[in-house]
């Protein structure tokens, strides 16, 4: 399986696949300044919770090699008000606090004062981050493969992939492991509206690796978990409460209580770094709001409002298990799956 690149770092910036276009293009474009890097998080260019915390610590290294700072206060200062504008692009996707916290307490820990070698160790930190995501992608593939029913359909919400990671994907890496051993399976994706990840991105993604995939409008998810042709439910998160309560793109509730009703096993793949035991439970995880426009579009008569939360909250009683690097882990989570802050 073999995808384009999501996030890279290069000399003349960020180089990302602008991911709202696919399916119809596979363009890249080039970020050269922070502004640049806000904008395609917001826009959702670049998305996923692994490839946002990877976008968002390349967006930090970015912005303090422009903004070039004279000496190492003055280098500690700006690291600290990119983090701060960084962080508030997209509040629910932990990852993104979770990889700025990261890299600015890397540089802390240095007690180096020279602006060139503080930016090194800032740049090797997000390399880190990125690299660090692609091994939990491949052992998330290889802990989740064993559920992956052969013959059978799996179902799955918005897109969490190789278009959401540095590596494999998430919800889709164990399919992916499952495949190359050669399970044969039909993977049933919701369409995922108001911006059809699941129509535009895992579809696309599907077909690419050759994996048999049929879009089904959101509303046809139950009745076709009461079908008996879903073995097993998978999808990603953007952020797990200690509870194991869990974020996830809207409409992923109403799955997990489908899954539920029919006995379909549902579970959550996801690396440690969206693991926050901060949260006691869901009713702390902050949802963000998108533009109403996006839901009413072309189709709602003019003065009709709209609601469009970008997630909503699966409770853990509906969750049977999160699939991580550290194999099948159960809640509550007093800690990050694992206790650790870098592999490899």
């Amino acid at each position: 399986m073999k995808l384009p690149g999501t996030v890279a770092w290069t000399e003349e910036g960020i180089r990302i696949l602008d991911q709202t276009l696919l399916p119809r293009e596979v363009s890249f474009r080039v970020l050269r300044t922070t502004g640049e890097v806000e904008e395609a998080i917001r826009a959702l260019r670049v998305r996923g919770a692994p490839a946002l915390g990877v976008a968002a610590a390349y967006g930090l290294a970015l912005a303090l090699r422009n903004e070039n700072p004279a000496d190492r206060a003055a280098f500690l200062d700006a690291l600290s008000r990119a983090g701060a504008r960084l962080e508030k692009t997209r509040p629910t996707a932990v990852n993104i606090a979770w990889a700025l916290a990261r890299c600015e307490e890397r540089v802390r820990e240095e007690r180096m004062s020279r602006v060139e070698d503080l930016q090194t160790v800032l740049l090797a930190e997000a390399h880190r981050i990125a690299e660090e995501d692609r091994l939990l992608c491949e052992r998330i593939g290889k802990a989740g493969e064993p559920l992956v029913p052969d013959g059978g359909g799996v179902l799955t919400h918005c897109n969490a992939g190789a278009l959401a990671t540095a590596g494999i994907g998430t919800a889709l890496a164990p399919l992916y492991r499952a495949w190359e051993k050669g399970k044969r399976f039909e993977v049933f994706a919701d369409e995922t509206r108001p911006l059809l990840q699941g129509a535009r991105l895992t579809a696309w993604e599907l077909r690419e690796a050759g994996i048999p995939v049929t879009v089904v409008c959101d509303g046809a998810a139950a009745g076709l978990l009461a079908s008996g042709r879903i073995g097993l439910v998978l999808v990603g998160a953007d952020r797990i409460a200690a509870n194991g309560d869990t974020a996830n793109k809207v409409g992923t509730y109403a799955v997990a209580l489908a899954a539920s009703e029919h006995g379909v096993p549902f579970f959550v793949a996801a690396p440690f770094s969206t693991f926050d035991p901060t949260l006691p439970d869901g009713r702390s995880i902050p949802i963000e709001l998108r533009p109403e426009e996006e839901v009413i579009g072309e189709n709602a008569p003019p003065g009709a409002r709209g609601w469009n939360p970008a997630f909503d909250v699966t409770p853990a009683r509906f969750i049977r298990g999160f699939v991580t690097d550290r194999g099948i882990v159960r809640p509550p989570f007093e800690s990050r799956p694992g206790g650790r802050k870098r592999i490899g």
